[in-house]
């Protein structure tokens, strides 16, 4: 019996539309049994929560979609539920059952008013707790200065909504930290929380008890303005989501908007984007060794993998003209094709990655310092990383098979071997070296691919607007970070209705409180360190 099957046995009433993505649309009444009953399937679990997406769908109603995984076999399934309240909306929370849903059901409350039942914690994650409306509904009146400025304190209150026995809703207070705690600032101006992130922090002595995350002071509104802007237009928000997977994010939103605009592009520009991607994720991983160590205190290192990124660098200019930011996916395909150096270059520095990857571990990964501050920190199991929805290197150091590219394979990653890279420990210091082992791999992939790119053109010519079928539809991929997924719903027209973007760190910084209790305060810069996320794409 696949999914869908059994989610109608369970609730006959479900219905199903196939336009683009299948979508099971689940009463809200019947929401929390499904959502159960998926969870701890004993065939085919669902225990990765992949994302929770707020919909504004006008009369119909407020609601939200589910996207779902199992960490065993890989099938996804995608829910629907919503509820015809607009003035009173509420939802059963799934925190309980997927850890991520506690940040991603509060992103969804922050945007669209959607109260999640039983959720102990609805707070605004993003925006201040004192803004006046819901920013994504269709309905929120652009004009008007939501800014009281009334509450600059924090709220250590927390408003938690259950139902009574009766059917009605009642609310109760919890408290996030008490009148004892002693409780610092950790950011948001402090050169490792890797950008413009708060952390408040909670400590017995220099032991951290609790880590409460405050998102939202770079946040820029990307999903809503690119309700206002044409298909081609919205590629220009992904390169700065994410910075150092800004080919990576391009792909993601060109691949989904070819799939539901049935456009073919040629094998040569699959072939490009897989290599460009490869070479950003070499970019990126340079990056995370010169952080981590310069975090923990060694200068020397740090210069050393700016070195080799420069090279990436230099290579990645010559074609696409960007160097931090990358613009050079569209619609049909890559915006230029490759440089008469590039091949030569690529391998010549493949050549040369591998002749120094050694000193990189010499100097740091061996000395005693390093090891002593990243073995046995901050660990994260494997069923933590699943429910926390934790992925790339950080799922991987813990054991979770969760390679996109391997597991769901796009561009033309089912034509090279790889490995992929897994550590069991859970620690920084496997966080650490998934990222390293990787630069390897990405190495290994690209000696595959650069002698045998196809002849063809580098891209095919596209309408200048474009209009998908209605429809919901998504795509992700690998990026230096992890899982980064699309999410489009079109009702026909030029500009999508709903443009989500799956953002890597959101679990990845939402991980913190829990890889971070009973460690140090000095730990808890390693252990951010390695998590590896980056707040623009956080704050999107």
């Amino acid at each position: 019996m696949n999914i869908q099957e059994k989610i109608l046995q369970l609730v006959p009433d479900a219905t199903i539309t196939g336009q683009g993505e299948t979508v099971i649309t689940i009463p809200v009444d019947s929401f929390r049994k499904v959502a159960e009953a998926l969870r701890h399937d004993k065939e085919e679990p669902m225990d990765y929560l992949r994302d929770i997406v707020g919909m504004d769908w006008g009369e119909a109603g407020l609601g939200a979609l589910y996207y779902l995984e199992s960490s065993k076999t890989y099938a996804r399934v995608v829910l629907k539920t919503l509820t015809p309240d607009r003035e009173n909306a509420f939802i059963p929370s799934v925190y309980d059952l997927w850890k991520t849903a506690e940040i991603k059901e509060r992103e969804v409350y922050d945007f669209f008013g959607i109260r999640f039942l039983n959720h102990p914690d609805m707070r605004r994650i993003f925006l201040r707790e004192d803004w006046v409306g819901y920013p994504l509904r269709k309905d929120y009146d652009m004009n008007s200065n939501p800014l009281n400025m009334e509450n600059e304190e924090n709220a250590d209150e927390t408003d938690e909504y259950y139902l009574n026995p009766d059917g009605t809703i009642a609310d109760k207070k919890n408290i996030l930290f008490n009148q004892k705690d002693f409780v610092i600032n950790i950011g948001p101006q402090h050169p490792s929380t890797h950008g413009v992130l708060r952390m408040r922090t909670s400590l017995d002595g220099e032991t951290i008890c609790k880590i409460d995350p405050i998102c939202g002071y770079i946040h820029r509104g990307v999903e809503k303005i690119s309700e206002s802007l044409t298909y081609p237009q919205t590629l220009a928000m992904t390169d700065r989501l994410d910075y150092l997977s800004a080919n990576q994010n391009r792909h993601a939103l060109c691949m989904c908007i070819e799939k539901a605009a049935g456009i073919e592009i040629s094998e040569r520009a699959q072939y490009i984007r897989t290599i460009m991607d490869e070479l950003q994720r070499i970019d990126s991983h340079l990056l995370f060794y010169s952080c981590v160590v310069m975090d923990m205190g060694g200068l020397t290192p740090f210069f050393y993998g700016f070195r080799e990124r420069e090279m990436v660098l230099d290579i990645l200019e010559e074609t696409t003209g960007g160097r931090l930011i990358q613009n050079y996916n569209m619609i049909g395909g890559v915006q230029a094709d490759l440089h008469p150096d590039f091949q030569r270059k690529v391998k010549e520095f493949i050549k040369h990655m591998r002749s120094v990857i050694k000193d990189y571990h010499d100097i740091f990964t061996g000395n005693v310092i390093a090891e002593t501050r990243l073995k046995g920190v901050g660990v994260l199991t494997k069923e933590q990383v699943i429910s926390l929805g934790a992925t790339g290197g950080t799922g991987r150091a813990s054991g979770w098979a969760n390679d996109v590219r391997k597991h769901h394979p796009y561009g033309v990653y089912d034509k090279v071997d790889f490995k992929e890279i897994l550590y069991t420990e859970g620690d920084s210091f496997a966080r650490y070296m998934v990222r390293m082992d990787e630069i390897l791999e990405s190495c290994n992939i690209l000696e595959q691919l650069i002698d045998n790119i196809p002849e063809g053109e580098f891209r095919v010519k596209t309408k200048p607007i474009i209009k998908l079928p209605e429809g919901n539809f998504s795509a992700s991929v690998e990026s230096s970070r992890g899982e980064f997924g699309v999410m489009i719903e079109s009702h026909g027209d030029k500009s999508p209705y709903r443009l989500h973007y799956r953002s890597t760190g959101l679990p990845l910084v939402h991980s913190m409180d829990t890889a971070c209790r009973g460690n140090k305060i000095a730990d808890l810069i390693a252990i951010g360190a390695t998590l590896d996320y980056v707040v623009p794409d956080i704050d999107r």
